[in-house]
């Protein structure tokens, strides 16, 4: 049977519950919205695979993450995307330099599957908001300054009934980096 799951960033408890906090006042001030009750995250991509595809691809992420280094990130501004409706907290600069390999290495590694994926990382606060609500989210928001070591990723898998995402893997980042092949030439 296929099931839809989504490997991701989750930041420290203190992070989700800051980001919690944010979720329920916009929830507050213009009702129910798309990722209201989602615990906050990075996504790095989503996929649909049948349940016994799975364990390969599990094993090509645990070997990916066995190459990456912990690092602290720092997200210390608001932004959105008015084409989607999407209201999110960014990483600073040097932080998105650091995630940008994490989300690119990791999906290359699930390239033959078909890939929902973000290639700016944020952390959303909503989707897909009408302008006004956009708006609202923007003038109640204007500084944020949240961090978090970020040491490893999370697969999660749909509840089809809730349609939340729930974790079924936690793996570590190992510190291994591999060197990386350069290919020359011989004379």
């Amino acid at each position: 049977m296929e099931k839809k799951y989504s490997v991701a960033i989750y930041p420290s408890q203190e992070a989700i519950d800051a980001v919690k906090t944010i979720k329920d006042y916009l929830k507050n001030k213009i009702d129910w919205y798309n990722s209201c009750n989602s615990v906050a995250h990075i996504t790095i991509c989503e996929f649909t695979i049948s349940e016994t595809e799975m364990d390969k691809y599990k094993q090509k992420l645990f070997k990916i993450c066995d190459t990456f280094t912990p690092f602290q990130v720092y997200l210390d501004h608001f932004g959105f995307y008015e084409n989607s409706g999407a209201f999110f907290i960014a990483p600073n600069e040097d932080s998105k330099a650091k995630l940008k390999p994490i989300l690119k290495k990791t999906q290359e590694i699930l390239k033959p599957l078909s890939l929902k994926k973000s290639d700016d990382p944020h952390m959303s606060i909503a989707r897909r908001l009408t302008p006004e609500n956009l708006k609202i989210a923007a003038q109640l928001f204007t500084t944020i300054d949240i961090d978090f070591l970020c040491c490893e990723i999370v697969l999660r898998e749909l509840d089809p009934i809730k349609k939340q995402f729930f974790v079924i893997d936690t793996i570590p980042f190992g510190s291994n980096p591999q060197p990386e092949l350069i290919q020359g030439t011989l004379f």
